[in-house]
């Protein structure tokens, strides 16, 4: 970006400052215990950024995934999420935002996921939408599990997606990060327990909704606490 505003797109996007590869070497080294790495998709970064460089959305997320996919390949977490926030509440982008995507998916080296939630700005929903609308589409993604919000929107909508003998796990979303009561390990169990009811057991895993950042530090960590004794 050249005499702009950040988040002005004024001519071909690289990789400017951009170092995944670093950041996750450095996350590495505070830790023995698995690792998830996660960082923003190119559906996303389309959306958000001004776009003055590049004829349509289109144009500018198969760049913006171009650089993501040369930065990845090198990325050996024990899971790699792209993160995904807004392709719900813009499924009419949803032929697109799946090729871009994929093109990211396709150069991580080992497992991933795609995270999508409807919003998590102050602690609040930002976009509608439903999951039904999203489907079959998302299928096409080439990933191993789809990270989704369910304990804020409840467990309804779990049903589209036990229509699809899918190869793709479900995150099922069981802690409610736009809520400052931590849930307690017997909730956290019921939620899952509900979960396993609908799509079965062997293809759930238990994850917030979303980010914790918006959440105190005491209450993100009795979360995640009881998360785990779920």
């Amino acid at each position: 970006y050249r005499d702009e505003p950040a988040g002005v797109v004024v001519e071909e996007i690289d990789h400017g400052l951009l170092e995944l590869r670093g950041e996750f070497e450095s996350s590495r080294k505070l830790t023995k215990h698995p690792l998830k790495f996660t960082f923003t998709g190119p559906h996303m970064l389309s959306r958000v950024l001004i776009n003055d460089y590049y004829p349509d959305g289109r144009s500018l997320a198969m760049a913006i995934a171009k650089v993501l996919s040369e930065q990845v390949k090198d990325i050996h977490a024990d899971f790699i999420q792209i993160d995904e926030a807004s392709i719900g509440g813009h499924p009419q982008d949803l032929e697109w935002a799946m090729e871009a995507i994929n093109v990211v998916a396709r150069a991580i080296p080992g497992r991933s996921g795609v995270h999508i939630c409807y919003g998590n700005y102050g602690g609040q929903t930002v976009q509608k939408g439903n999951y039904e609308v999203l489907l079959p589409k998302l299928l096409e993604l080439e990933v191993n599990q789809f990270v989704l919000e369910f304990a804020r929107r409840g467990y309804d909508e779990l049903v589209h997606f036990a229509k699809y003998d899918s190869r793709i796990e479900i995150g099922l979303g069981v802690i409610d990060i736009k809520d400052l009561q931590i849930e307690t390990p017997d909730g956290v169990a019921q939620r899952i327990e509900t979960g396993a009811r609908i799509i079965g057991a062997d293809r759930l895993a238990a994850v917030p909704d979303c980010g914790l950042w918006m959440l105190p530090r005491s209450v993100a960590l009795g979360k995640l606490e009881n998360l785990v004794k779920g």
